[in-house]
């Protein structure tokens, strides 16, 4: 089973977010949280694969228990799901080593099949989100030195997994692309997420845009 915390301040949208999960035969929610503060208490006492956060909480907001979690409860997976899709955020939660940031405009469907992607740690972000992230890095900042020298010790198998994920695909299209095992992928993001500091898969992608690797063909 999935094991799911969901965060936000409104009682009444944890409510809705738990009904649409249940539906899932393999999603549990285990536990729900008020604050930012709560939540990281939460996957610091409980065993949760999956952080839902929204970020306008009060008494430490979804952004800063991010923060918490990460760095509290590393196997936990943290979602955003918030009404804001503004660069802004979206940047500052994916630094905070959010692996996903989904709007709460997302159709059941697509929630539980998020849910189930960030258990994996599959990265998960909405449409318009990615979008917003692609437009920001193709006008602005791409190749820049820290980015560079973070990627410095890739080797060119890992350089070629780190610019296809950076495209947004999965393990199993990744493998298909460059004609390896999904379990040879695997290996390669892991050893990519050690070399280059990222927290996650997000944070690599990201880093594969501010490197340029996107221009390599």
């Amino acid at each position: 089973m999935i094991r799911v915390l969901i965060a936000d301040d409104e009682a009444l949208m944890r409510t809705g977010i738990r009904l649409i999960l249940e539906n899932a035969d393999d999603i549990e929610v285990v536990a729900e949280a008020g604050d930012g503060r709560e939540a990281a208490a939460a996957c610091r006492t409980q065993d949760v694969d999956v952080a839902l956060l929204d970020i306008q909480m009060p008494v430490r907001d979804g952004i800063a228990a991010a923060e918490d979690i990460t760095r509290l409860s590393p196997r936990t997976n943290v979602v955003m799901l918030t009404a804001f899709g503004e660069e802004a955020s979206v940047t500052r939660a994916l630094r905070a080593g959010a692996n996903g940031y989904l709007l709460k405009d997302t159709g059941p469907t697509e929630l539980i099949r998020a849910v189930q992607l960030a258990a994996k740690g599959e990265p998960v972000l909405a449409p318009r989100v990615t979008r917003q992230l692609l437009d920001r890095h193709v006008q602005s900042g791409r190749g820049t030195e820290s980015a560079l020298h973070r990627i410095a010790e890739l080797t060119p198998a890992e350089r070629d997994v780190l610019r296809l994920l950076g495209t947004g695909l999965s393990n199993s299209e990744i493998a298909d692309r460059l004609y390896l095992s999904a379990g040879t992928v695997k290996a390669h993001i892991s050893r990519i997420l050690t070399r280059t500091g990222c927290a996650n898969r997000v944070q690599a992608a990201v880093l594969a845009h501010d490197a340029g690797l996107l221009d390599d063909k």
